[in-house]
């Protein structure tokens, strides 16, 4: 299982409060945990990645490991800790403004 904190915002979206865990087929790299994430809450679609490109949305970074992954491959593989369940896969919203 794949632990992935969700930020506030889409947790209200998908109902659910703390973690998500999720069954993820194959390697577990960061689309195969925002694919199974999507097939779990399908009205995530679209909020954590463009859905025509595939691309991460602007202000939602993906922290693991005390590392930044959003800058990564998306099929590269997650850390270890994270593919065992021992850490959480992190998705933290940023705040703009002026």
């Amino acid at each position: 299982m794949i632990r992935v904190v969700l930020p506030p915002h889409l947790r209200i979206m998908a109902r659910v409060d703390g973690e998500v865990a999720l069954e993820v087929e194959g390697a577990a790299t960061l689309r195969s945990v925002l694919d199974a994430l999507e097939a779990a809450y399908p009205v995530l679609r679209g909020t954590i990645r463009d859905q025509a490109t595939q691309r991460r949305r602007p202000f939602l970074r993906f922290f693991a490991c005390q590392q930044d992954l959003s800058h990564q491959p998306p099929d590269d593989r997650q850390p270890e800790a994270v593919a065992e369940g021992v850490e959480p896969l992190v998705i933290v919203a940023a705040i703009a403004g002026g």
